[in-house]
């Protein structure tokens, strides 16, 4: 499995670095160019490696953490996604402000999946901080919980894959029009709580 990452801001550093710690390659990308990349690629070790926001979209996995006012034009003009799996991990706010977005009844993940046409979305990694996607998921005698909602069953069950591989324990909330209601921010019930899966 290859894996890219659109955004490297808190987010998306924070995932190329659990990535990264289990092993895996990792292409991080974001809008200003590989070069200024370079010193968190090394920060973050031999896995992770800058590239363009086209080489991040061209691995079998792609996870994108962009704010949600740049989503259009970070994802716009990308080549056919030809249903890889394209991980939302995006709220629709606008920090510092917190201010939420009007969807017109639809989840945060349900507008994105229109901006990625051809992917298979699934929600996930959105709902912690950085600081706690980043620590040990080993807590209080288990694994800490990753939420993940997606349409698509398959997809669902290799990014739950994923995330056991990378310590967490995946917990499916099923299709989008319901588990992504949970866990978008602002208006979800479970973003920001620190579960942990007793084992």
């Amino acid at each position: 499995m290859s894996i890219g990452i659109i955004g490297a801001g808190a987010i998306g550093s924070a995932i190329a670095e659990i990535l990264s710690r289990a092993g895996l390659d990792v292409t991080i990308s974001n809008s200003r160019g590989p070069d200024t990349l370079a010193d968190l690629a090394k920060r973050l070790g031999p896995h992770v490696h800058a590239g363009t926001r086209e080489q991040a979209a061209e691995q079998d996995v792609v996870f994108v953490a962009v704010n949600w006012s740049k989503l259009p034009r970070a994802v716009a003009g990308l080549p056919d996604w030809n249903s890889r799996i394209v991980i939302d991990t995006n709220n629709s706010i606008e920090a510092p402000s917190f201010q939420p977005f009007e969807l017109h009844g639809k989840t945060s993940s349900e507008v994105f999946a229109g901006m990625v046409p051809g992917a298979r979305v699934v929600k996930a990694f959105g709902h912690l901080s950085p600081d706690l996607l980043t620590a040990d998921p080993a807590a209080r005698g288990g694994r800490r919980v990753l939420f993940l909602s997606g349409d698509d069953r398959e997809a669902r069950q290799t990014v739950r894959v994923l995330i056991d591989r990378l310590g967490f324990f995946g917990l499916d909330l099923g299709p989008l029009a319901v588990g992504s209601r949970l866990l978008q921010f602002p208006g979800g019930t479970l973003p920001a709580h620190h579960l942990v899966k007793a084992d």
